[in-house]
């Protein structure tokens, strides 16, 4: 874009605002007419069930009527509302008592498990509000404690913690279930003084140090990050890339920027509320602490027809089922939790408004600046298309701003793995029982055999499942994908994200002259009864605690819910006027939905029109970079490529074989379990390669995969110098055919690759069938060592086909000495 400061240039820019202004009008045009599209599709289908459901109360009216029994079912009725409306009242009487208790008590997280405190944030040097707390297994469930550890963070967004493990069909219960250790990072309400961001990472580490040194045989911990959580957890791995293994990245916004024009509305709100300055004004309202109630609210304001209708109706239809529910899901929601100025500060001005942590832009501290692609671990990102908080394209386009391209990622030796769920919304994804049941329950799974991937960029589906609950296991696959695959779910060029440079630019702007004119007024009127007063005069607390005993107009309403109880007589499910309620009520949220869809489309025409116009691009320009990115034709000589291909005659039995596996997975474009979990197996346990210990096993499978990347011929020529014995070649060959599987299941291309190995060694052709077990297992009896059995064909465990197996724990370390079952070798084993 020409300088809006050139001399000589007033032509050229006259030409550019025209085409500035020709983009902001199709970009408009294109917002309008898909909200205008998806809205006529949803309400109208909408209207057409209300009027075919009016059409049927009618006639339900109508029968009554004709029966004499109208004025009965009229009566019937009034008695059920009266009850439900007194038990209704008396759900959100104990709601507000409870609200009251959890506050007092310290609002402790909603786990369901019972847990003990490992390691206390606020004994660290640098002081915190986060907790490290071990769940303890309920009973009938064992956990071993050299199985790889899991560290579940979750968000501080305005809420409590606790929500990954709120029932027992969750996070907590798959990892429990499946036998690892699981902790959990919880946090106070109240930050402690001076509290950083920084110090949190800090604290997060050493959680993660404390976990190693308590399970000091078993892997790297996994690390679950949930929202929030999910983007503090890429900045602990990018900020101390040697102590966490795989990160779990659930529903976190990275690339805030992002999005679909027509959807998405929580994206605009720095451009139109100011930026970062409400959260600084607030902050200072609260005596220098920021009140959490504020996010919820924002929240909520989403889909106000479900927070302030939608929920409270499904109460009164049915108060005596649904109480549980509604009380248990309402004490987490409405635990409001607080941050320090400093922490919201950031928040806002790097991620919110700024997206400099997806542009390598942010820093933690003062000369501490976050790479993501400092991160070694492998990584898995869960998202969704029913997602309106996080949607997809802001939890995944931070890959694409990261990396020049897919082959950057291999060549750095990372995985990345993502999924994209077709509907679930954001809570839904680490709260809904359906998603721990499947997509949890599957990546706990696959964690065994993820590092035994290639490195790459992959997308994993789900395609089939057997069993039901923490028993179901999957059909799986891993397909290789480029960063293109990713920018596809933009559905546009990703040009409108250079509106939110303009929004950066007013945001700094603002706090600046906020900074310098008016806060030194604001905290002078605050003083700690001012910022008290506030809180609990916020409108999501007032709505709340209304209900409770102290409002004189509640006092009687405990009685009156229990008079109802015992009286209960519930209309009958054919009483047309409960046809009727059901009608107003869909009527009602309907009407909510609507109002909110227009407040959307305005929303997002007024942010267009503002930050879309040629001034504010010309005014955001400075701000309107992105990181810049290694040529891909420079990629080749990275030192790290340099060396391996250096290394291309060097080695033995061990690169051998994973090189051959790397040459295999690369010429196919997906990977299926069976054979992931096989490779897993023989890398994990089968000698020399389990004596390598992780790190080193990883660093020869990066080493080859380079060597494969840049000169594949010579890779494959070259095998016979890592292999001068006949018997080490049979071998090795024997090892690369068991797990590629039988001849059948290979595609054509796998068949002439390992023909192509045959060739290269001087050995016979492919036999037919392939080696069906593990032939260094078998050789050296290592299932004895082990206390376990050869392997069983695949497709006779559990009577189902290969990929449906969710796979042994095979891949897992073996436990220590002392965990093994003692059991004799050779003959004594044998008697």
């Amino acid at each position: 874009m020409t300088s809006p400061f050139s001399p000589g240039t007033a032509a050229a820019r006259a030409t550019e605002d025209a085409q500035m202004l020709g983009h902001q009008y199709e970009q408009m045009m294109f917002a309008m007419s898909r909200r205008i599209e998806r809205a006529a599709k949803d309400h109208g289908d909408r209207l057409q069930k209300f009027w075919a459901d009016a059409a049927d109360v009618q006639r339900r009216f109508a029968e009554a009527h004709n029966s004499g029994k109208l004025g009965d079912e009229a009566k019937a009725y009034a008695v059920d509302v009266q009850q439900r409306t007194a038990l209704t009242l008396d759900v959100l009487r104990e709601r507000a008592d409870q609200d009251k208790a959890h506050a007092e008590a310290g609002t402790p997280p909603v786990l369901i498990y019972d847990h003990e405190v490992v390691l206390d944030g606020k004994t660290l040097p640098r002081p915190t509000n986060k907790m490290l707390l071990r769940i303890l297994p309920p009973a009938g469930v064992e956990v071993k404690a050299w199985k790889r550890p899991y560290m579940i963070v979750d968000p501080r967004a305005g809420h409590g913690a606790g929500i990954g493990g709120f029932k027992s069909d969750s996070q907590v219960g798959v990892a429990l279930h499946d036998g690892h250790p699981v902790y959990f990072v919880v946090f106070r309400p109240q930050p402690e003084p001076g509290q950083t961001l920084a110090d949190v990472m800090r604290s997060e580490a050493a959680f993660v140090a404390k976990i190693r040194e308590l399970h000091p045989d078993a892997p790297k911990p996994i690390i679950v990050g949930n929202c929030q959580g999910g983007w503090a957890s890429l900045i602990l791995a990018a900020m101390n890339p040697d102590i966490s293994g795989p990160l779990v990245v659930n529903g976190a916004p990275v690339a805030y920027w992002s999005g679909r024009l027509g959807e998405n509305p929580m994206r605009y709100n720095g451009g139109l509320l100011g930026g970062a300055l409400p959260a600084l004004a607030l902050a200072d309202l609260g005596n220098g602490v920021f009140d959490g109630a504020h996010l919820v609210s924002n929240f909520e304001m989403l889909n106000p027809g479900r927070n302030y209708f939608g929920k409270y109706y499904d109460l009164f239809v049915a108060p005596e089922k649904t109480r549980k529910s509604f009380l248990e899901f309402e004490k987490w929601w409405g635990g409001y939790h607080f941050m320090n100025e400093q922490e919201i500060h950031w928040i806002v001005e790097n991620l919110f408004v700024g997206n400099k942590l997806a542009r390598h832009e942010a820093n933690l501290e003062p000369g501490r600046p976050i790479d993501l692609k400092a991160i070694r671990s492998p990584i898995i990102v869960f998202a969704s298309w029913g997602d309106n908080i996080t949607p997809p394209q802001q939890a995944l386009n931070w890959i694409v701003d990261t990396y020049a391209d897919e082959q950057e990622i291999a060549i750095r030796g990372q995985r990345i793995i993502y999924m994209v769920h077709d509907k679930v919304g954001h809570l839904g994804i680490f709260v809904s029982s359906s998603i721990a049941k499947k997509e949890h329950a599957e990546v706990t799974s696959t964690m065994k055999t993820i590092e035994a991937l290639r490195p790459g960029l992959y997308e994993m589906t789900i395609d089939d499942e057997v069993g039901e609950g923490v028993e179901a296991r999957f059909t799986v696959s891993f397909h290789e994908r480029k960063l293109t695959d990713i920018l596809a779910t933009d559905e546009n060029d990703r040009t409108d994200e250079r509106d939110f440079a303009a929004v950066e630019r007013f945001s700094e702007l603002g706090s600046e002259l906020y900074d310098i004119w008016a806060r030194p007024l604001v905290q002078s009127w605050v003083t700690p009864q001012v910022a008290d007063a506030l809180v609990k005069t916020h409108p999501a607390r007032v709505s709340r605690s209304m209900f409770g005993e102290t409002n004189p107009l509640m006092k009687g309403v405990a009685e009156l819910a229990r008079k109802a109880a015992a009286e209960r007589r519930p209309a009958d499910a054919t009483n047309p006027f409960l046809f009727a309620e059901k009608l107003w009520a869909r009527s009602v949220e309907n009407t909510l939905d609507a109002m909110r869809d227009l407040r959307d489309a305005m929303y997002e025409m007024t942010f267009l029109g503002i930050y879309s116009s040629p001034m504010m691009l010309r005014l955001g320009e400075k701000f309107a970079f992105e990181r810049t990115r290694k040529d891909p034709k420079a990629l080749r000589f990275l030192p790290e490529v340099q060396a391996a291909l250096l290394n291309m005659d060097r080695g033995g039995f061990v690169e051998a074989v994973i090189r051959m596996l790397i040459l295999m997975a690369d010429s196919r474009a997906t990977v299926r379990r069976d054979r992931l979990e096989r490779s897993a197996r023989v890398l994990g346990h089968d000698e020399p390669f389990a004596s390598l210990g992780g790190d080193r096993r990883a660093a020869i499978i990066h080493e080859q995969t380079l060597i494969v990347e840049f000169e594949r011929e010579r890779a494959i020529e070259s095998l016979p110098r890592l292999l001068p014995e006949r018997q080490d070649r049979q071998r090795a060959i024997e090892v690369v055919e068991f797990i590629a599987g039988a001849v059948e299941e290979m595609e054509p291309a796998t068949i002439r690759l390992v023909q192509g190995f045959h060739m290269a060694l001087g050995l016979d052709g492919l036999a037919i069938p392939a080696a069906r077990q593990d032939p260094l297992a078998l050789s050296q009896g290592l299932r004895d060592d082990l206390g376990e059995t050869p392997p069983a064909p695949l497709e006779a465990v559990a009577g189902v086909a290969p990929e449906a197996v969710a796979g042994p724990e095979a891949t897992e370390p073996a436990p220590p000495e002392s965990a093994k079952p003692r059991r004799g070798r050779g003959r004594e084993a044998a008697e």
